[in-house]
């Protein structure tokens, strides 16, 4: 029998593992998927972040739970994913969020900055995605992955903009996103990719300082930057089955900036 609209976007029953959780893009994705019925677990770095966090979601009513760790280590990586698949049992969703950013011009970019950041941005994702498949989701040929890649990783950016290497992370997490569509399809696994547009946050207030809001805003077709809501429709469509004919993709979410931009 055909289900419904609201029984296809329902995550009751579900279980969510969201890097990068405990504020800005992560939170909001965390409240989505948790007003969806889903039963999530945060995290971050740092614990009283996540303590703030987790307090928000279930004041929401969401059943929400969290381990702090790096996922720039894969010591950290480890220990996450053990302690969610004990805690919470098998992972439906896994949201990978966390990264970083670093901002100077190409020419004088510090090697070690640049490990950081494709450190966490995209060694980060192809650890925890493989450990999470390999215990949870092949074993019960189910799961869904879902990658936040960003506009920055579709074309260069203004001059102002000197993010070389997080926009080399964004890029790749698009391919690894399509790569391990095509090959985990055969387990009823689906990735895909989000790429947000500017969206106001600690990782983007100093662009937004230096280039001020009204002028980012006014790039995009919308003239207006994302919000608290934005990204909540894409994050359980991905996630739940209604989207479940759908892997492989990513979807910007920019207000049209690149639309504009020729992306």
């Amino acid at each position: 029998m055909t289900r419904t609209i609201q029984q296809l976007f329902d995550l009751t029953g579900k279980t969510a593992l969201i890097t990068g959780g405990s504020r800005g893009l992560g939170l909001q994705l965390a409240h989505a998927l948790g007003e969806a019925g889903a039963k999530v677990l945060i995290s971050s770095r740092k614990a009283a972040d996540l303590e703030e966090a987790c307090a928000e979601l279930q004041a929401a009513g969401i059943d929400a739970r969290w381990v702090a760790a790096d996922c720039a280590k894969e010591s950290d990586i480890q220990r996450l994913a053990d302690e969610t698949l004990q805690r919470l049992g098998d992972v439906d969703i896994l949201v990978n969020n966390a990264g970083a950013s670093w901002g100077a011009p190409a020419e004088d970019h510090p090697l070690e900055a640049w490990d950081k950041v494709m450190n966490l941005n995209v060694r980060g994702y192809f650890l925890l995605s493989q450990i999470i498949a390999k215990k949870s989701m092949i074993p019960r040929k189910t799961g869904r992955i879902i990658n936040l890649a960003s506009i920055a990783g579709l074309n260069g950016n203004p001059p102002a903009m000197q993010t070389i290497a997080y926009n080399t992370s964004k890029g790749a997490v698009i391919n690894f996103t399509r790569a391990l569509a095509a090959e985990w399809g055969k387990y009823n696994i689906t990735v895909n990719a989000v790429c947000p547009g500017f969206f106001p946050s600690k990782m983007t207030a100093g662009l937004l300082q230096a280039m001020g809001e009204e002028n980012l805003a006014a790039a995009a077709p919308l003239k207006r930057l994302g919000d608290d809501e934005d990204l909540k429709g894409l994050c359980v469509l991905y996630a739940s089955d209604a989207g479940k004919h759908i892997t492989g993709q990513w979807l910007a979410v920019d207000g049209g900036v690149s639309v504009v931009t020729g992306a």
